[in-house]
């Protein structure tokens, strides 16, 4: 991957490339901690892998009250010990909104920022914090960082303002740098219409970059009614694969009441996660990017229950 420096941003954010960690496992070895230290694990220990996983029935509602034993956790095909399992409605939230402000969504502006506020407002606890980002032909972080003040956030959100083009992946690459050094669950909220027009970084950069970063990634797909018959799609199903292969999710609005709809369906799941975390027994696969597959099993249903989560993960992360 080619070195990327954000020389699109104008002033307002205070993201540097510089401090990054090189690779994501270590060749020393680790000691095993016991089941309970789930916490300080997911915070010093850099040779487990941490899986963040979603379970839905057949009307998408999430499934919340499962146990580690009703897991089936594989890499590359070859079936895994889970060492950590939580449920991770007590593990801090560190949250990226990132919402699209180019001309193309500035009739809806106003009321995303409603919206966006209000669901702010429901999810965020005192442990949490979230940073706001608004995209147009330059990425702007407009709270400065990551707050949990709910004034700050507001403030953030009010503060951004309608730009021409769309720097769509930018935005993901940047809101996924400054995620990925944060602890516990990191999550990414896209606004936007799905189109990009004018980011120095493709798609797969940015899809490596929140991979990398380990964040869930929820796309609300803004789609005006009157538009929508001759709508370019590319853009869209990027931010579906996207969502996949992080371990969210997507949504379509035509209207405040579907905003609103996806933000509670997106705070209802964020409260009803797991964590399976796994030392890699010894692997069969030269490639860096190793495949994580989680199942459900030992309850009624288990085959129709809908299983998210991360597609896998880096062996060593990128240089920047």
């Amino acid at each position: 991957m080619r070195k990327f420096i954000p020389t699109l941003l104008l002033g307002l954010l205070p993201l540097s490339v510089s401090g990054l960690q090189g690779q994501q496992t270590s060749s020393a070895p680790a000691q095993k901690p016991s089941e309970s230290q789930s916490s300080t694990t997911l915070k010093v220990d850099v040779n487990l892998v941490n899986v963040f996983v979603t379970v839905t029935d057949t009307k998408g509602s999430p499934v919340g009250g499962l146990t580690k034993d009703n897991f089936i956790l594989e890499e590359d095909g070859q079936q895994q010990k889970i060492s950590v399992f939580d449920k991770e409605s007590a593990v801090p939230l560190s949250i990226a909104l990132a919402i699209d402000t180019s001309l193309s969504t500035r009739r809806d502006l106003p009321l995303e920022q409603a919206s966006a506020k209000h669901f702010v407002h429901t999810i965020l606890r005192p442990v949490d914090a979230i940073s706001v980002y608004a995209f147009s032909e330059v990425v702007q972080e407009t709270t400065h960082g990551y707050v949990s003040d709910l004034k700050h956030v507001d403030d953030g959100i009010d503060h951004i303002r309608v730009g021409a083009a769309t720097a769509l992946y930018d935005a993901v690459y940047l809101a996924s740098r400054s995620l990925d050094h944060r602890k516990g669950r990191k999550v990414m909220v896209l606004i936007t219409d799905g189109g990009d027009t004018i980011s120095k970084v493709d798609y797969k950069e940015a899809l490596r970059a929140a991979e990398e970063a380990e964040a869930i990634v929820y796309s609300i797909i803004i789609v005006p009614i009157e538009s929508s018959a001759g709508r370019e799609t590319g853009g869209e199903h990027a931010l579906i694969q996207l969502s996949e292969d992080t371990g969210g999710k997507y949504y379509y609005a035509t209207s405040i009441g579907q905003l609103d709809e996806a933000f509670r369906k997106i705070s209802d799941e964020l409260r009803t996660q797991y964590l399976l975390a796994y030392y890699p027994s010894q692997r069969t696969s030269f490639s860096e990017f190793r495949r994580i597959e989680v199942k459900v099993t030992g309850v009624p249903d288990a085959s129709a229950y809908h299983v998210r989560h991360r597609a896998g993960y880096y062996t060593v992360k990128s240089e920047f």
